[in-house]
């Protein structure tokens, strides 16, 4: 288990990182589509997204010639369980951490305007 939340947390730690998983809130995405709105390398968001799968944040699967990504919820899940053995935290609700993301990305498009 110790192994597993390092991966997740490791791969939080990263800013594109959450912004890919706030993009998948909305609905699985081919790569290519995540990779659309980041100024780097296929190559490179490909390796972001290697590390959230390894951290079991995302799942890819090919369909036809296509790569896709979906959101694994779990993952966070376990997060939350660990983080509510302080006693400080309380289990997230994954209702309102998703309203929570899409407030931040409805934000982020707001500013980009």
């Amino acid at each position: 288990m110790d192994t597993r939340l390092d991966l997740v947390f490791s791969a939080l730690a990263d800013p594109t990182r959450r912004d890919i998983l706030t993009m998948l809130l909305e609905d699985d995405m081919a790569v290519t589509d995540v990779a659309e709105p980041f100024d780097m390398s296929l190559a490179a968001i490909s390796k972001h997204l290697a590390i959230l799968a390894l951290a079991g944040l995302i799942s890819q699967e090919k369909r036809g010639r296509v790569k896709w990504c979906r959101l694994e919820p779990g993952a966070l899940k376990d997060a939350s369980i660990w983080m509510e053995g302080f006693g400080q935290f309380e289990a997230v609700n994954l209702d309102a951490f998703e309203r929570f993301l899409d407030s931040e990305l409805r934000d982020q498009d707001q500013a980009g305007d």
